[in-house]
């Protein structure tokens, strides 16, 4: 999705877990999995991230106005989300 809106290449890795935790990998100096990376940019290590998220990063790194807020659905508005 984001992709083809900014038109921009995105590269997914996806590995085993146990691939993660190898010497090799932490001699990489990436970051640790499961991440999302915009340019050199860690956007987020260890834990899952929101879409809203990656695009605020994505719009950053291509020098374009951040999209604005979202619209909360009626669950989200109840609890304040």
């Amino acid at each position: 999705m984001l992709g083809e809106k900014y038109e921009i290449e995105i590269e997914t890795i996806s590995k085993p877990n146990e691939e993660y935790v190898t010497d090799e990998y932490f001699e990489l100096d990436l970051p640790v999995a499961p991440a999302v990376m915009v340019g050199d940019d860690i956007i987020v290590e260890g834990a899952d991230v929101s879409q809203d998220k990656i695009e605020v990063a994505v719009c950053r790194q291509l020098g374009l106005p951040e999209p604005g807020p979202t619209k909360k659905r009626l669950l989200g508005r109840l609890l304040n989300r």
